[in-house]
């Protein structure tokens, strides 16, 4: 297994790393609206937090020599299913034709309090 780490996306904020690789697979670990730099949620709703999470999940898959057209899976967690429209806009308008499995569901809470939290398993380059 190959632990995958970038200053490009927020640094895990507990006992996890930002992604492994094995075996052809990249398996990234949830991604919630940080800024990289700053480590703070990024201000706006669940649309501008929606960006930031798939600009991070797309760092972390350029570090481990993939991208977000080798997505084959993601898991969208939300705080309120009210917010799946306008996230299913930005994550439909990032993903374009390509359009991997999806699961999206509602939870009672999200690390730091955010709207939204992403994974995703791509394949490798």
């Amino acid at each position: 297994m190959n632990i995958i780490a970038t200053e490009a996306a927020p640094k895990a904020i507990g006992p996890y790393c930002q992604a492994i690789k094995h075996g052809g697979l990249v398996f990234c670990s949830g991604q919630i609206p940080l800024d990289p730099q700053s480590m703070k949620a990024a201000p706006g709703e669940i649309e501008a937090q929606t960006e930031q999470v798939l600009r991070n999940l797309a760092a972390v898959l350029e570090a481990a020599g993939s991208d977000l057209s080798r997505v084959v899976k993601t898991t969208v967690f939300l705080q309120n299913m009210e917010h799946f429209k306008a996230m299913n806009a930005v994550y439909e308008r990032t993903f374009g034709s390509h359009t991997p499995a999806r699961s999206t569901v509602q939870v009672a809470r999200l690390p730091l309090d955010v709207l939204v939290e992403i994974e995703c398993i791509a394949t490798a380059g």
